[in-house]
């Protein structure tokens, strides 16, 4: 018998609509990482990966900063599409930041098959 891999953790609605733009937002921009966020509103913000000469932010760090920018006062989950397989430390310190503990954040690949889910 085959070893089929990780589990893909089960996803409810708002969850998946996060990773449907997640994955529009990468695939439309062609960039490395797509990300969505919920803010504790029920907002989304989704973006991908900033990568210019002069300015470089990743997905999760532009819907973080673009939950804030709005007057959000809290997340509830986070989608990361990403080749890297992991979320860094240093966006999941901005997504703690803005959300405390306990946000769900899902990891994922560029097909938006969730490969993990952790909480901050």
């Amino acid at each position: 018998m085959s070893d089929p891999g990780p589990e893909t953790p089960e996803l409810g609605a708002e969850d998946r609509k996060l990773v449907i733009l997640a994955r529009s937002t990468r695939a439309r921009t062609g960039a490395a990482e797509g990300a969505a966020v919920r803010d504790s509103d029920g907002r989304t913000y989704a973006a991908a990966t900033v990568a210019l000469a002069s300015l470089q932010v990743s997905a999760l760090g532009v819907c973080v900063a673009m939950a804030v920018a709005s007057g959000s006062s809290g997340l509830e989950a986070a989608v990361l599409l990403t080749g890297a397989g992991a979320v860094s430390d240093a966006d999941l310190a901005a997504v703690r930041d803005l959300g405390g503990d306990g946000v769900a954040v899902h990891v994922g690949d560029h097909r938006g098959v969730v490969q993990t889910t952790s909480e901050t």
